[in-house]
C-alpha cells in the first residue's frame, strides 16, 4: 500500500493462482449459461467450446469480480484505510498458472481543521465595506468564499476528475438536446476543451472542499436533520416530472440528509452575518 502526494492511495493485490483458477472456472460456467453458440441451444454449449468463443478480458472481469471485493476488504482492514470512492482497478500481470497482480487506486478524505471560522466570516464581512445590508445570496457568497480561502483542503486528484468528469457529462447531455455541438458551443463560450476542463476541475475542488468543511461545521455545532424535513423534500422531488427513479430508498434518504445537513450548516452562518 502507498499513498501517493496527490491525495491518491495505491494498493497491489496479489491473488493466487489457486483462487484464480477457480475463480475463472466458475466465471465460465456461469458465462455459458447465456452463450449463444452455433449448433447449440442457448446455454447448452460445452464450456471449453464457450471458452473458445468469448472474449478473454470477459472471462477474466467476470473472475476478478468474485475476487476483487474480499481482497479489497481484507486490505481496508489491514492498512486502515477509509476508501472515499470505490477503486479503479488495473490488472498488471495475468499469466496462466502464475499468481495476477491488480493494481486498485482509489483516496480518502483529508481531515478538515476549521480553525476560527466565524470570526474569519466577521473579518471577511468587514473588510468588504458593505453600505447597506446584503442579501441573502451575497452573505452567502462572503460565507462561501471566507470558508474556502480560510480552511486549506488537500482534495485528492481523483476524486476533482470523477467529480469534473460528472459535470462535464452533464453538460453535453445538455448540449445534446439543444441540438449543438461541443465545438460549436465552446466557440460561443470562447473555449478550448482545454480550459473548459480547468474550469470544471477547479469548481470540482471548490465544490467537494466546501461539502466537507460544511460537514465538519455540521458535526462541530452538533446539527440534526430531522425525518420530517427528509420526508418534505422526497414529497417535493416525486413532484417534479424531471426527476426519474425511485428517489425514497434508505440509501436516497441517507443522500438527502447529508444535503439538508450542510444546507442547514451553510444557514446557520449565513444568519450570522
Amino acid at each position: 500500500m502507498a499513498k501517493e502526494a496527490n491525495g491518491n492511495v495505491q494498493i497491489t493485490f496479489s491473488l493466487p493462482w489457486v483462487l484464480v483458477g477457480k475463480a475463472k472456472k466458475e466465471a465460465l460456467e456461469a458465462l455459458s449459461k447465456d452463450a449463444e453458440i452455433p449448433g447449440f441451444r442457448k446455454g447448452k454449449a460445452p464450456v471449453d467450446l464457450v471458452e473458445k468463443n468469448i472474449p478473454q478480458n470477459t472471462v477474466i472481469e467476470k473472475a476478478l469480480s468474485t475476487l476483487l471485493p474480499k481482497a479489497l476488504a481484507d486490505s481496508i482492514v489491514e492498512y486502515k484505510i477509509k476508501p472515499a470512492i470505490y477503486p479503479k482497478f488495473e490488472l498488471v500481470s495475468a499469466k496462466e498458472g502464475e499468481v495476477w497482480q491488480v493494481r486498485a487506486v482509489t483516496c480518502e478524505l483529508p481531515a478538515v481543521e476549521l480553525g476560527d471560522y466565524k470570526k474569519i466570516i466577521a473579518g471577511e464581512l468587514r473588510s468588504k465595506s458593505i453600505t447597506k445590508e446584503p442579501t441573502k445570496e451575497e452573505k452567502e457568497q462572503i460565507v462561501v468564499g471566507a470558508l474556502l480561502e480560510s480552511v486549506k483542503l488537500d482534495i485528492p486528484h481523483l476524486l476533482i476528475h470523477d467529480e469534473a468528469d460528472s459535470r462535464i457529462s452533464n453538460l453535453l447531455a445538455r448540449i445534446e438536446k439543444l441540438g449543438l455541438s461541443l465545438e460549436s458551443y465552446l466557440t460561443s463560450i470562447g473555449k478550448t476543451p482545454e480550459t473548459l476542463r480547468q474550469d470544471y476541475e477547479k469548481q470540482a475542488k471548490e465544490a467537494i472542499a466546501l461539502d466537507l468543511i460544511l460537514n465538519k461545521i455540521a458535526e462541530s455545532e452538533s446539527i440534526k436533520v430531522k425525518e420530517e424535513d427528509v420526508e418534505n423534500m422526497i414529497k417535493a422531488a416525486k413532484a417534479d416530472p424531471n426527476v426519474k427513479g425511485n428517489i425514497d430508498t434508505p440509501e436516497q434518504r441517507q443522500v438527502i440528509g447529508s444535503i439538508l445537513k450542510r444546507r442547514y450548516a451553510l444557514d446557520s452562518l449565513i444568519a450570522q452575518v
